[in-house]
């Protein structure tokens, strides 16, 4: 055997060892990774499951394509302005801090957090929006992005074959709805691959659900997603002139802070203090009743807020066009439209037979970057990018 080859090999008991004495009791190990499908990894022995989940995930065409999605603010000449790729970086580094210090799995942390908002539509929440609206009417159930994350992961990529991420990432992912205020979160428990076909089915059927990850560390990821957004999106309403520090309403002033860095600060360490020798992640009282008072703050004056979302309707335009028309094309087998140049070509015989037209269009759509997302509309649906709302 080739001396190096061993000595990568050397490795995996030797990372087993030091995970095993750096995670506490209830912390998911990365030797109870369960994959779909068994894997030899006789070439990868010095990486455990869920780092190479994680790298299997920042190595997708989908996490490329985050670098071009909207966070909240879309079509405004601002390189400022917080988009998709940064919040998934903000939120890997966040919540791996709060797992190091809870004595968490940080692999698996870090790769639930690269991977949760891969399967955002362009612009953002009302492009998810728009698309279950058009996908329930195609009776192909209603969209939720941490659906299609799951979808793109381990149904389309790679042609179709997916990139067998682990029960426990994929789990993280499905589940780890950011939007949804909770004060405190404990562990569902294990779950199977079947359980998770149960939830997705669950998903296409409802239009709002939401369920507790099996893991401590998905749950960090969750409440880590609130953490890594509420400041942020605060920052750059104020930098957009929608609100000013001022408005800030009190309680979040004393408790949380005015900015960004001091909001995450104090969000984390709370979140710490009372979730240290746990079975739960959560927050104390206060903090937990000052970010609900700040999220309301956010939605009224900020998500909300009629200044940014002057282009929806040419938005919505393109999306009822763009969906309506590859469903003709697919229809009359129109074999030199985009969607089968750019997105069927070479997909697996698996993919397109256990996919409906309807679903074929939703995965296309949901994949596009925003610019390409307007470069596919006529001209006269594309609506301007302004320099100010």
């Amino acid at each position: 055997m080739n001396d190096r080859l061993k000595k990568t090999r050397d490795l995996q008991p030797l990372l087993n060892a030091m995970e095993q004495k750096a995670l506490r009791s209830l912390a998911c190990p990365s030797g109870a990774a369960v994959r779909r499908h068994p894997e030899n990894r006789s070439d990868n022995e010095y990486r455990q499951a869920f780092s190479q989940d994680a790298d299997r995930i920042l190595n997708s065409l989908a996490f490329t394509r985050y670098i071009d999605k909207t966070q909240v603010f879309s079509l405004i000449q601002n390189d400022h302005l917080t988009h998709r790729v940064l919040h998934v970086q903000l939120l890997s580094r966040v919540a791996r801090t709060i797992g190091r210090y809870l004595g968490l799995n940080q692999d698996l942390i870090e790769a639930a957090a690269l991977g949760h908002d891969i399967g955002h539509p362009p612009f953002g929440h009302d492009g998810e929006r728009f698309l279950s609206r058009l996908t329930h009417t195609h009776h192909a159930g209603y969209f939720h992005h941490n659906v299609q994350s799951i979808q793109f992961l381990d149904r389309i990529e790679r042609h179709g074959a997916g990139w067998n991420l682990s029960l426990q990432t994929l789990d993280a992912i499905l589940c780890h709805d950011g939007e949804t205020h909770v004060r405190k979160l404990s562990p569902h428990g294990p779950r199977t691959f079947e359980d998770l076909e149960d939830m997705i089915q669950t998903f296409h059927r409802t239009e709002r659900i939401g369920y507790s990850p099996m893991t401590l560390e998905g749950c960090v990821v969750r409440m880590a997603d609130t953490i890594s957004y509420i400041g942020r999106d605060l920052e750059d309403g104020i930098r957009l002139g929608l609100i000013t520090r001022d408005q800030i309403p009190d309680t979040c002033r004393d408790l949380l802070g005015t900015t960004n860095g001091t909001i995450v600060f104090n969000l984390v360490t709370d979140l710490i203090a009372a979730s240290l020798d746990q079975p739960f992640i959560g927050f104390s009282d206060d903090i937990a009743d000052a970010l609900e008072t700040l999220k309301t703050f956010n939605y009224r004056h900020i998500y909300k807020n009629p200044a940014i979302k002057r282009h929806l309707g040419s938005i919505e335009s393109i999306y009822d066009h763009l969906f309506h028309r590859y469903l003709t094309d697919l229809e009359k087998n129109n074999r030199s439209a985009v969607i089968f140049t750019q997105f069927l070509a070479g997909m697996s015989d698996t993919y397109l037979k256990t996919h409906s037209s309807a679903q074929i269009v939703r995965d296309f759509i949901a994949g596009m970057t925003d610019s390409y997302f307007i470069r596919q509309a006529p001209d006269e649906l594309r609506p301007q990018p302004v320099d100010h709302v």
